[in-house]
């Protein structure tokens, strides 16, 4: 039976690696997770079992990623621009 808890992390310079303790190793790029890629190796290195074993947590980073969205191959969701409001003219007038 295939057990898709966290076993173990690993970083190269453009990837993430994440053991299971089935023996299965997840390997997806860093980029698509821009927080990982601008992190600190120290930061990196700050990583927690999160979820009953089923998720990976870095505080320093605000960062959380599941075993079922990597093996997804799920990259991080698209950071949203604030909208855009037009902006109400006002006039004023120096007396």
């Amino acid at each position: 039976m295939a057990d898709e808890r966290v076993l173990g992390v690993e970083f190269t310079d453009d990837a993430l690696s994440v053991s299971l303790r089935d023996g299965r190793v997840i390997t997806v790029p860093l980029a698509w997770y821009p927080r990982l890629l601008n992190a600190t190796p120290e930061q990196l290195r700050n990583w927690k079992i999160a979820g009953g074993g089923y998720g990976l947590h870095w505080p320093d980073l605000d960062e959380d990623l599941s075993t079922e969205g990597l093996l997804r191959g799920a990259p991080a969701p698209k950071a949203h621009a604030p909208a855009k409001y037009p902006t109400k003219r006002t006039s004023s007038r120096v007396r």
